[in-house]
């Protein structure tokens, strides 16, 4: 059965949910223990090393000039030997670096800024509602506190279609509204960089909602005029994990295709995908969705490493075959003691956990340090065969990355995520704050929590960052970077007007 916690409804009744996810805070009590095992572990090859270079260097300093002289000779009456060894180092030398994969580079990205006249506090977005026509007052009414709990802001944009009474959603008002972030952040993004668009080899758009004719691909061909041979591919209905599965594409494009550069533009359009009704568990996108977009730079050019902000270490890729209830029933209604609330649904984070688990044990070998391995060995060793009463372990991701950028689809999938990996507030920090100031804007939100951290000067040389993304099927699929360098924020950011105010207080 899972575990069963107490946290306070609307009207202050405390009422009882269901936690999917592990709690992992209390997997290992003795902290100091296990970070001395860890420095243990992760020096063990120097400390079992020491002796033996030490003896070396002993032996070495004790050899006179005959013996010196008698070991010259010995290698040279056996020179095939010598050059036997010589061919097969330099053979396999070759091989090596032949076929090792080439190394990607993040040369920089840019975050599109929505405008300003957009934004929609939380009292226009409740009247506006009501003035639209299509809600009836429980409708209204459940918004209104949906808003309050979700973690959003007051500074949110959505597109300029959603502002008209009426409402104006078209083809022609989608369009625009891409128009806008794509070119926009493209436009950026060529400008911090000083790259040319002929310059481009590859292009990855991923949309999941909204893929027209032209194409959003065919859109930037046109707009950059892009070069005729341009390996360019449209990504679509794949929900919010999409940038990762773009990134992915793009990687494994690099590796075919030398000394070029690719660009990813990650994007959800909200205009045409408004909901006008009074099914309760519809009207949760109306009010998490917001407008955003990202373009990021990738090469796997030598020379860009000298510039680039990161390097590209692992991508991992989780799908999980859901069922149709777990499909259809993303948000599960409450009504209990004369309240309306809104929980994430039981069948959902039930596959949301499994694919959670099976990302971090494929991801684990790659980046954990070895005494984070050895313990989950151990204790998976204890349960499965010892039939040892031990919780399950799960590893300290703190000690391999230093940041966190996890998918800002919500305010219960932070705090879930929060508890299961042990994350202290400052590493949710970013994804709460995105969440605030942005909303939830899909495939891109990733890359506004990973601005966040360059705002906020965090980012310093070899520090590891973990993207976490979640989406449709179920997926969840994540990206490791580590920084080349102190990573300074991009100049036009669209943290860098607000940095200063944030963290805030997140109420509700």
């Amino acid at each position: 059965m899972p575990e069963t916690a107490e946290t306070p409804s609307f009207n202050g009744v405390r009422t009882r949910h269901f936690r999917y996810l592990p709690d992992f805070l209390q997997s290992v009590g003795l902290k100091y223990v296990k970070i001395g095992f860890y420095y243990l572990m992760n020096h063990l090859l120097t400390l079992c090393l020491l002796p033996l270079i030490s003896l070396t260097v002993i032996q070495a300093s004790q050899m006179r000039y005959d013996d010196v002289y008698h070991f010259w000779v010995q290698l040279k009456y056996n020179a095939f030997t010598v050059v036997a060894c010589c061919i097969i180092l330099v053979f396999g030398s070759t091989v090596y670096f032949t076929t090792r994969p080439r190394s990607v580079y993040l040369v920089d990205f840019s975050l599109y800024h929505p405008p300003s006249e957009f934004r929609v506090r939380f009292k226009d977005f409740v009247e506006h509602s009501r003035l639209i026509g299509d809600f009836d007052e429980s409708s209204i009414e459940f918004q209104r506190k949906i808003l309050e709990r979700s973690g959003l802001g007051e500074e949110t944009v959505v597109p300029e279609a959603m502002h008209s009474i009426p409402p104006k959603p078209s083809m022609k008002a989608a369009r625009e509204e891409a128009e806008q972030v794509l070119f926009g952040s493209l436009e950026n993004l060529f400008t911090q960089t000083g790259i040319k668009p002929k310059e481009i080899g590859i292009l990855v758009v991923n949309c999941s909602l909204f893929n027209p004719t032209p194409s959003l691909s065919a859109m930037i061909v046109n707009k950059f005029k892009l070069r005729g041979n341009i390996q360019s591919y449209n990504l679509g209905g794949m929900g919010c994990s999409a940038g990762v599965i773009a990134i992915n594409l793009a990687k494994d494009l690099l590796q075919v295709h030398k000394n070029t550069y690719a660009i990813v533009v990650s994007t959800e359009n909200i205009t045409q995908n408004w909901y006008f009704g009074n099914k309760k568990s519809m009207l949760i996108p109306n009010c998490l969705f917001r407008v955003g977009g990202a373009a990021v730079l990738l090469s796997n050019k030598k020379k860009e490493k000298l510039r680039a902000k990161y390097r590209l270490n692992y991508v991992v890729r989780t799908h999980m075959g859901a069922n149709d209830k777990a499909f259809n029933c993303v948000y599960q209604e409450q009504d209990e003691i004369g309240k309306t609330g809104v929980s994430l649904s039981k069948d959902l984070m039930a596959i949301a956990g499994d694919a959670l688990r099976t990302n971090i044990t494929t991801l684990g070998p790659l980046v954990l340090p070895i005494s984070e391995q050895l313990l989950f060995f151990f204790t998976l060793v204890g349960r499965k065969f010892l039939n040892i009463n031990v919780k399950p372990y799960i590893p300290d991701f703190k000690l391999a990355v230093e940041h966190f950028c996890i998918h800002a689809g919500g305010r219960a999938v932070i705090d879930e995520l929060e508890k299961s990996l042990q994350l202290s507030p400052v590493h949710v920090e970013a994804s709460r704050m995105t969440l605030h100031r942005f909303g939830n804007t899909s495939s891109s939100s990733i890359w506004y929590e990973l601005g966040y951290i360059e705002a906020k000067h965090r980012m310093k040389k070899g520090h590891r960052v973990w993207q976490i993304a979640f989406g449709s099927g179920f997926k969840c699929n994540s990206i490791v970077w580590q920084a080349l360098r102190d990573v300074k924020p991009s100049p036009k950011s669209p943290w860098l007007e607000c940095i200063d105010r944030y963290p805030v207080e997140i109420k509700g």
